[in-house]
């Protein structure tokens, strides 16, 4: 399965003349639908130039501080990148990695970012097995990075042994894999996204400033952890994404029978979707003309979908959303008992968080605990949400799944 559509790639390129294969593994990322950014030590562009990768990328390529005109490049790129890869890391660079340095941009990038750091090792055969390059090596495997290789086989220098850089199509194919971990795997989710629009007249409508991001990388998590993702999104302008069954609609009422027809055999319930509170009683069936006087508008309250699932004799683990302006915590637990689901996963708005914005911090609480997760990108909140679900989901899942998925899961 490709998991890189849409992916944001930093691929670091250090000085060897393994270099030339990283030209060819950003053009099979690219073709994977990746987007890849390029970071260059000094050392690597005495082997491929700058613009080469420019060219397969699209993207400016950095190859040093001194393309860092705001002094901030190496936060920002920290920030952008969803996987950090080092094609070819070079003994010099496995050093600096192992020693928490950042005097050049690629070190610095990879010591102020979150994102997974992948190294793909490629020197001669005897610096691979120095102890020095070893004891480097376990320092980074003990903090998490993956290192990848290297091959055996027939050196640049004529030497034979371990130290080549793996084919580019294996880096991708372990760039893929990486985002994929398994944790929902055989389970069924239903996630909603995006606002609802409840109809005034045949021109406007009632509602709000969602633009779908997170219920739309939460569905994508939920993808990637292995489950089969139904996505019932309300009127958004984002792409669905890959190997996810989507389906539109547009008042609270459509996503209502929408998810009801998907719930049967649901296993997790996740309601990210911002869906309108009250709805015209009797939307107009003409154009309303613009009056003098004052006009007023008479108003309903939409079904609770949250609620009504919550409630089903057969009902899947349920997360709901709660975007606040205040007393956040207090309201999320109220929210939680009210609603009668398993978590709440609360947000403040305003300012540049939440709606319509690419970041977002979210509180989650559960009963008996609760996890802060800072601000972040809302694909990366996705993922730490997806994350902490299936734990829970874990635990508890004998006390609330439907009796034929525990058969399901007992076979």
């Amino acid at each position: 399965m490709n998991l890189l559509a849409e992916k944001r790639i930093l691929l670091g390129v250090s000085g060897g003349i393994a270099a030339y294969k990283s030209a060819e593994l950003v053009r099979r990322l690219r073709a994977a639908g990746a987007m890849v950014r390029v970071v260059m030590t000094s050392a690597a562009t005495g082997f491929v130039s700058a613009r080469t990768f420019q060219a397969l990328s699209g993207e400016i390529v950095r190859c040093g501080w001194s393309d860092d005109q705001s002094g901030m490049d190496h936060i920002e790129l920290a920030r952008w990148a969803e996987r950090i890869l080092i094609a070819p890391a070079s003994a010099d660079t496995l050093a600096r990695l192992a020693q928490g340095r950042a005097d050049d941009l690629l070190a610095a990038i990879c010591l102020a970012s979150r994102a997974p750091l992948l190294v793909a090792p490629a020197m001669n055969q005897a610096m691979w097995r120095h102890a020095a390059t070893r004891d480097n090596v376990q320092r980074l495997l003990e903090r998490g990075v993956q290192v990848c290789g290297p091959d055996t086989g027939e050196q640049a220098c004529g030497d034979v042994g371990p130290g080549r850089m793996l084919e580019p199509q294996i880096l991708q194919q372990v760039l893929s894999d990486s985002f994929a971990n398994g944790r929902l795997a055989g389970l069924k989710v239903v996630v909603t996204a995006g606002p609802t629009r409840e109809a005034v007249d045949p021109v406007r409508f009632l509602g709000n400033r969602s633009s779908g991001k997170m219920g739309y990388a939460v569905a994508r998590a939920a993808r990637e952890a292995g489950a089969s993702v139904a996505l019932v999104s309300g009127p958004v302008a984002l792409e669905a994404p890959t190997g996810i069954q989507r389906v539109m609609v547009e008042s609270a009422q459509e996503m209502l029978e929408a998810v009801l027809a998907r719930i049967e055999g649901c296993d997790i319930f996740i309601a990210t979707a911002a869906v309108a509170d009250y709805r015209p009683v009797a939307p107009e069936p003409q154009k309303i003309k613009k009056q003098a006087s004052d006009w007023s508008l008479q108003l309903e309250p939409v079904p609770d979908i949250l609620a009504m699932v919550a409630a089903l004799e057969k009902r899947p683990w349920c997360v709901g959303f709660a975007a606040e302006t205040e007393h956040l915590e207090q309201n999320a637990r109220k929210k939680r008992m009210h609603k009668g689901v398993e978590m709440i996963a609360a947000n403040q708005v305003g300012g540049e968080l939440g709606f319509e914005s690419d970041n977002n911090e979210l509180l989650l609480v559960w009963e008996g605990g609760e996890r802060q997760l800072p601000v972040a990108d809302k694909n990366l909140l996705a993922d730490q949400l997806v994350e902490q679900v299936a734990d829970l989901y874990a635990d508890q899942n004998t006390a609330h799944e439907p009796l034929e998925n525990h058969a399901k899961h007992s076979a």
